[in-house]
């Protein structure tokens, strides 16, 4: 799948400190991410369990408040129907 790409390409290496790795990646777009290689590997329980995982971190209360919030939401919205037509594919749209 395009857009999967090794952990070291999602540490960003400018400006950190000694020893402290930097992600350029949140979780919440690896777990996304794995949520779409298991579609791609029709793991498809595997998928529903990475997407109640992203839910619970996206519905909790954070402090500061996320500003990629509503990207995140439309996100989790789009891989549920992916996920159900993966499942249901004789109710696609003809």
């Amino acid at each position: 799948m395009a857009g999967i790409t090794d952990a070291e390409d999602d540490i960003d290496t400018s400006a950190r400190p000694a020893g402290a790795p930097r992600y350029s990646r949140r979780l919440s777009d690896k777990i996304l991410l794995a949520f779409h290689h298991a579609c791609d590997q029709a793991d498809y329980e595997i998928a529903e369990q990475l997407l109640r995982i992203l839910e619970n971190m996206l519905t909790r209360r954070t402090v500061p408040p996320d500003v990629n919030r509503r990207k995140s939401i439309e996100s989790l919205v789009a891989a549920h129907e992916r996920l159900w037509h993966l499942r249901h594919p004789e109710q696609q749209y003809g």
